[in-house]
């Protein structure tokens, strides 16, 4: 499977880095690339006061409407000056409802790309990560930092540990791990069980990347007392790597994702893009 169409969920408020980069991921792939431009609405007024601030209210969301749709055509130029295929689409949705909301756009698309202008926006990063990542098939491309990502790096690190999320990020990641010059798979003081990670931690993986013609090589890494996070972060660096693939844990609770440690660790200090399957 190759990239063909490439979401990209873009805040209202600052999103013209994010655009750039992803035309250039486009062109790169050759991709039809999918902008949505996001505003997250305030909620409606309840309690007593609701008639009193319900004029004020909807003024409110007269101006974000209005200023979405100057910011959709701002997007469309920069997308018409590309020569890419793209399409801009609006959604103006309230915090609590916008993870579905970008899960339905997630559902046709091959990749999601989240950008440095969007991942400084807690609230929205949030929002685009329980939806695409969580609530949809598609695989997220997070991108922390001011640099394109590359969708051919020369050297990747898989945070490897035997689970279905792992497998799932690799299996995804396959066309960037088939164009990389290295691929270290990586596992942090693995037990070796065979129903955890066999008798020889990462053979069976290394075998099924060898087998589509992937460069890779497995490291076990002791942690020597750090987390996980801060182990994998450091051998990044050791192997300058480009890129780290991995799956992202979480638990639903009511309406909301909380990320498993490392997941969220990684999301919060990462200097380099994250490729992430759940």
């Amino acid at each position: 499977m190759r990239y063909k169409t490439i979401l990209a969920p873009v805040g209202v408020n600052q999103f013209q880095e994010d655009i750039k980069n992803a035309i250039a991921v486009g062109q790169s792939a050759g991709a039809h690339l999918a902008v949505t431009v996001v505003a997250l609405a305030a909620p409606p007024p309840v309690g007593g006061y609701a008639e009193i601030i319900s004029a004020a209210w909807l003024e409110e969301r007269q101006g974000d409407l209005a200023k979405l749709a100057d910011q959709v055509e701002i997007a469309k130029d920069m997308l018409e000056a590309s020569g890419l295929s793209y399409d801009v689409q609006d959604l103006y949705t309230e915090f609590a409802w916008a993870d579905e909301d970008i899960a339905k756009r997630a559902l046709y698309a091959d990749l999601t790309l989240v950008g440095r202008q969007a991942a400084q926006d807690q609230d929205l990063c949030k929002r685009i990560l329980d939806g695409a990542l969580f609530q949809s098939p598609t695989p997220v491309l997070f991108n922390p930092v001011d640099r394109i990502p590359n969708l051919t790096p020369r050297s990747v690190l898989i945070a490897w540990d035997s689970r279905m999320e792992a497998a799932r990020a690799v299996q995804q990641a396959l066309p960037m791990l088939q164009t990389a010059g290295e691929v270290h798979v990586t596992l942090i003081d693995p037990i070796a069980t065979e129903s955890n990670s066999g008798e020889e931690p990462g053979a069976d993986i290394a075998t099924y990347l060898a087998r589509h013609g992937v460069s890779v090589a497995v490291d076990v890494v002791s942690g020597g007392g750090r987390t996980v996070d801060e182990t994998l972060k450091q051998h990044a660096v050791d192997v300058a790597a480009e890129l780290v693939v991995m799956g992202a844990y979480s638990h639903s609770r009511l309406r909301e994702i909380i990320f498993g440690g490392v997941t969220q660790a990684m999301l919060e200090t990462a200097k380099l893009p994250i490729f992430w399957s759940h």
